[in-house]
């Protein structure tokens, strides 16, 4: 883990989470044998990188470029083909781990999005607080790397997060952003790209402060009055631009790869009630109903199957969602098949006040939905897994977990 802390985060109110070569991260997690190796995701030797590991990268290698050329520069990387359907499940997870601390979300691509958190720190504290649980959330779910950068203006977070990788985090707050920005490249300049680098190299503009410090009509003789503001306002920090919430994803889940292949039936039961536990009381925070229930299984030797259960109700009990994933397993008959990872996913989601639920007539006036909401009072005061099933509590409750309960 890279942790680079400035004196303080305070004014830190945007992050920008951005995924860590994720296409090639996400890859990786069936080729475990090639971490920390050089590969190169591709779609065949005609095909252009889409994605490289950073020991590829370190020998030049970026996406965009012909598999022929990167392999030319990396002869001794491996080339693996790319899962789009796997890229957009973890993609959906990833946005719902950032949409349990705040509404604010603002996605910009599958691997990365802003987070407005002013209004979150009451409840999860500061900024950097909260970037750290953002990156040990998705590790722990998804075994998967992230940067966080946190400033009080968009494209200073994006900068920040993009200074912080790999695996860092690094906070900005307003009185150090023209000390951060100023010594960096000025490719580092969001919207910067190699045509626009080169003109201003050629201008003998090489750091943001060489931008920032040159006269502004200068500038904008040589580049043209839009792109001088522009550059001028990303050279000290400006920016207007505020996160823009986008509507919340139509599924959700959470998966675990165990620390060892696990054969037991009972330990397999144990993470899926977790896994439940875990995917539906994101569902009650965000008020949001589902009604399909996919089970993932990956087994020692990463033959990954799913299966999916649809309810006859929309639901975000946690009884209800483990229930369909409990039957979903024990209908592939597996005995003692070693499983490497489960996954629980609830699909179709609506927002709970838009969809009508149909109650059963014998349903008791006060039951479980009561007692989840009171569990999820509790992990919001005093921290997740506060309050937990009993078949949770106990150092052996979930292979390399140490689940505590009050």
């Amino acid at each position: 883990m890279n942790v680079k802390e400035v004196s303080s985060d305070a004014g830190c109110l945007i992050l920008h989470v951005d995924m860590d070569a994720f296409y090639a991260s996400v890859s990786l997690l069936e080729y475990p044998h090639l971490a920390d190796k050089p590969v190169i995701v591709g779609g065949g030797w005609r095909s252009v990188v889409l994605s490289a590991t950073y020991p590829a990268r370190a020998a030049g290698v970026r996406s965009g470029i012909p598999v022929a050329q990167a392999k030319r520069l990396c002869p001794q990387a491996s080339i693996i083909p790319p899962d789009y359907e796997q890229y957009s499940r973890v993609s959906e997870t990833v946005m719902a781990v950032f949409r349990e601390v705040t509404d604010h979300v603002e996605p910009v691509s599958m691997e990365e999005a802003f987070l407005d958190v002013r209004a979150a720190r009451r409840q999860w504290g500061s900024p950097t607080r909260i970037g750290q649980w953002i990156r040990d959330t998705i590790a722990d779910e998804l075994n998967l790397p992230c940067s966080v950068g946190g400033a009080g203006t968009k494209v200073v977070a994006k900068m920040a997060s993009r200074a912080a990788k790999p695996d860092g985090i690094l906070m900005v707050p307003p009185t150090e952003v023209v000390s951060f920005l100023h010594p960096l490249p000025v490719k580092s300049l969001w919207g910067v790209g190699p045509a626009t680098e080169s003109d201003l190299h050629r201008l003998g503009l090489h750091t943001v402060a060489d931008i920032a410090h040159l006269p502004h009509s200068t500038l904008a003789r040589a580049m043209g009055n839009g792109v001088a503001d522009y550059l001028k306002s990303l050279a000290w920090g400006a920016d207007h631009d505020a996160v823009k919430p986008v509507k919340s994803e139509r599924s959700t889940g959470a998966s675990q790869t165990f620390d060892y292949d696990i054969d037991d039936p009972e330990l397999c039961r144990r993470q899926l009630l977790h896994l439940s536990e875990r995917t539906a009381g994101r569902m009650r925070r965000s008020n949001m109903l589902g009604r399909t229930v996919v089970l993932t299984v990956r087994f020692a030797d990463f033959t990954t199957i799913t299966r999916s259960r649809t309810l006859a109700t929309p639901t975000n009990s946690t009884r209800e969602v483990h229930a369909a994933a409990q039957a979903a397993l024990a209908a592939l008959g597996l005995q003692r098949a070693r499983v490497r990872l489960l996954g629980v996913r609830v699909e179709g989601l609506s927002a709970g006040s838009e969809t009508l639920v149909q109650h059963r007539l014998d349903e008791p006036k006060h039951g479980w939905a009561d007692a989840e909401r009171a569990m999820d009072r509790a992990a919001s005061r005093f921290g997740e897994g506060a309050v937990r099933p009993a078949s949770l509590v106990g150092p052996d409750a979930l292979p390399g977990r140490h689940p505590a309960a009050l």
